[in-house]
């Protein structure tokens, strides 16, 4: 997929868009509060840094084809959708298609608005407790300047016992036959084929993210450790870059980099893969206990760059 520099149709009825004059964002909030566009304005061309949202999939409030999505109160999947905390187990609903409950709520649901300004937009997402047994309020703030996008999530659990939680953003890039990676990390958790974590290792020899690979030349669906909350992201036959800079508890990263799609991942999140199934061991996995009212935050920039 070579970035888009085609004319962009005009913006769905669904979408708010923010901009600060060098970058334009659109926002879905219907569609799990996602991004649909992240794209530069330069000489009557667009430049999309996030892989842009089609109509088709605005109008389906398909939040999995956008260009960016909220992940509460988890990232990725959970066994069977099942787990044990503080006594009683948790049955989240699955399906053939989604046997393990994938990325939570937020992404399935639609959100508000409660601010819109020139440069900024918040969205809610408020869960009432259901099969999943808690109460929480997420937000997302998405902001504009200078060009530079930053996305804050916020979690706060609203009912009246300990919730565990996690979140994080599943954004899309554009892949092109030679977009890299580079990100420094310490290790990884190899998957069984339900991709779920079976055994923590170092990262392989010959695509190892501190070193920096091509994406063509890879297939993850990989949890990554020790992450420096530091990435960069660049198509060099197109002298363009993206770094990404994550905080704290946006401690792991997973990179998804399917063969022959036009897309690929790099996910700030809080939590492996089934993290509230392998709480109670040697190696930390994300799990976040948040009391009642107690909030958790982090914020993700993305800083774009074109060669001179």
């Amino acid at each position: 997929m070579t970035m888009n520099f085609a004319a962009v149709a005009p913006r769905h009825s669904e979408l708010v868009s923010i901009s600060d004059g060098i970058a334009t964002v659109d926002i879905a909030p219907a569609a799990g509060g996602a991004l649909a566009s992240y794209r530069w304005w330069q000489d009557g061309a667009v430049v999309d840094w996030l892989r842009p949202a089609d109509p088709a999939a605005i109008s389906s409030r398909d939040a999995g084809a956008m260009a960016c999505f909220p992940l509460v109160p988890y990232s990725n999947r959970i066994r069977g959708g099942r787990f044990e905390f503080a006594g009683r187990t948790i049955r989240l609903p699955t399906t053939a298609d989604d046997p393990h409950h994938e990325h939570g709520h937020g992404w399935r649901r639609p959100w508000v608005v409660v601010r819109h300004e020139a440069c900024t937009v918040v969205l809610r997402y408020r869960h009432a407790a259901d099969s999943w047994p808690w109460s929480y309020e997420a937000d997302q703030e998405i902001t504009l300047a200078d060009g530079r996008l930053c996305v804050t999530i916020k979690v706060r659990n609203l009912s009246d016992a300990p919730m565990p939680a996690g979140f994080g953003l599943h954004p899309y890039f554009p892949s092109t036959p030679w977009a890299h990676v580079q990100a420094l990390v310490s290790g990884m958790w190899e998957t069984d084929t339900e991709v779920l974590p079976v055994r923590h290792v170092l990262p392989p020899v010959g695509a190892d993210p501190s070193i920096g690979f091509d994406v063509s030349e890879v297939d993850f669906d990989t949890v990554f450790t020790g992450w420096a909350r530091r990435a960069r992201i660049s198509w060099p036959e197109h002298g363009r870059r993206l770094d990404i800079e994550a905080e704290a508890p946006l401690d792991f990263l997973v990179l998804y980099t399917p063969p022959g799609e036009p897309f690929f991942c790099a996910e700030p999140v809080s939590n492996i893969t089934d993290a509230f199934n392998r709480t109670g061991g040697r190696i930390d996995t994300g799990c976040i206990v948040l009391a009642p009212g107690l909030m958790r935050s982090a914020s993700v920039r993305f800083t774009p760059s074109l060669a001179v």
